[in-house]
């Protein structure tokens, strides 16, 4: 845990850019999580849960939408830790890439998230 202070330390320091980068990873996750949470219906026995080319879209219960909060909490939570080992390791323009290619990962999932819940 010490290294991890040091090297956010370093990062407000010397890398502002990127530390600015996982601030916004961090809220938009957030965003996300609570998006996802509120829509959760634990009242409706089947839900949309996945869309295949040929089938169509898959129904399944509200159980399954459970992914979205624990994407979540892993795209705003375990990548910033990610990202700080891999400051540690190769250096910033990683990191960068990594928490660009994150935060495209969440816009992606609240995409699907929107798209499942307008056809359920």
């Amino acid at each position: 845990m010490k290294t991890i202070k040091s090297d956010i330390i370093k990062l407000y320091q010397n890398e502002r850019g990127i530390l600015i980068l996982m601030i916004f990873n961090f809220l938009f996750s957030l965003v996300l999580f609570i998006f996802s949470i509120i829509q959760l219906n634990p009242n409706a026995s089947v839900v949309k849960v996945g869309y295949g080319d040929i089938g169509g879209y898959r129904d399944g219960s509200w159980t399954d939408l459970i992914a979205f909060p624990l994407l979540a909490i892993l795209f705003g939570i375990l990548h910033n830790f990610l990202a700080v080992k891999i400051f540690r390791k190769r250096g910033g323009g990683m990191v960068k890439f990594f928490l660009i290619t994150t935060t495209m990962l969440i816009a992606g999932s609240f995409l699907v998230l929107i798209r499942l819940l307008g056809e359920g």
